[in-house]
């Protein structure tokens, strides 16, 4: 290998690939164009191999420049780790912790901000919504710390997963609604209830899709959203119901005009957990995170709530 690869071009090819095109990676890294395209050249010729597909414009790295990329982005984290590391033993934890989380896990995350500040006053969380996928990838790629989801049943050896609850279901319905006497629910007591419901892109709305198929019924949904947040806006013209999960009832509350009915029984559901890296270079911040939420048994206190 002719010369030292510095840090700096691992960089750019980074940014180079989640840009996909030479002038946004170069406006990113804050270098001109030439400059980076000069220094990807020069990481090909001492790595001895093509990393990037070059024509009119950007056309994708290589099989080996997907390689190289790999060790990019493990390397820039060590560094990252490297870096925290110091200013924890000089200041404690002052990393912002990056979390993806999946829109209806977003109730709880204030619990999860809690328990990481109360254990380390200094940090900080910048969380993004993002779908099941886009989480996996930001864990792969080292862009995300952690992320809040649907467990799968079998994780992968790469990460490791903290179970924080299961998906209960109450009907969330108006108080002078046919419903509303009822002290608890078939999933068929549901047929012709106008309802508001998550996009059936969401894993939620798939599962209570297939709750009410197994009845023998089909939603009667008027309003689809994508954010919980969304559902519940709606819900306060009381006009609709809506299917929620017991999380969020515990967050939201119940407005006014509205009453919460258990449904039963409740369908088997993946768990949903934080989910971060366990091979190395996994991040401190995402330890310290981890560690946290452990040690504040917030799982017991969301299993246990609504």
């Amino acid at each position: 290998m002719s010369g030292d690869i510095l840090l700096r071009q691992l960089e750019y090819l980074v940014a180079l690939h989640r840009e996909q095109h030479f002038g946004r990676a170069a406006a990113a890294c804050h270098v001109s164009q030439p400059a980076l395209s000069a220094a990807v050249r020069k990481l090909e010729q001492q790595l001895g191999v093509q990393i990037v597909r070059r024509g009119q414009r950007y056309g994708g790295l290589t099989e080996e420049g997907g390689q190289v990329l790999g060790w990019a982005h493990r390397i820039l984290a060590e560094r990252d780790a490297l870096l925290l590391d110091l200013d924890r033993l000089q200041h404690g934890l002052t990393a912002t912790v990056r979390v993806g989380a999946i829109p209806t896990a977003v109730p709880i995350l204030p619990a999860i901000t809690v328990a990481l500040t109360d254990r380390h006053p200094r940090a900080r969380m910048r969380i993004e919504v993002l779908s099941s996928a886009e989480i996996v990838r930001g864990l792969a790629e080292f862009e995300l710390d952690a992320g809040l989801t649907y467990l799968p049943e079998e994780p992968d050896a790469h990460t490791r997963v903290l179970p924080l609850y299961r998906e209960r279901y109450l009907l969330l319905t108006p108080d002078s609604g046919p419903l509303a006497d009822r002290e608890a629910l078939i999933w068929a007591d549901l047929a012709g209830v106008p309802m508001c419901a998550l996009s059936t892109t969401m894993q939620n709305r798939r599962i209570l899709d297939a709750a009410l198929a197994e009845a023998g019924v089909r939603a009667d949904v008027v309003v689809e959203a994508d954010t919980v947040e969304s559902l519940y806006a709606h819900l306060r013209a009381r006009r609709w119901s809506s299917v929620v999960a017991h999380p969020w009832a515990q967050s939201y509350g119940v407005p006014d005009g509205l009453r919460l009915i258990p449904i039963r029984p409740t369908p088997h559901t993946p768990a949903v957990g934080l989910v971060t890296g366990h091979q190395r270079p996994s991040t401190l911040a995402a330890a310290a995170l981890h560690d946290a939420v452990l040690a504040a048994d917030l799982g017991a206190r969301l299993d246990r709530a609504g």
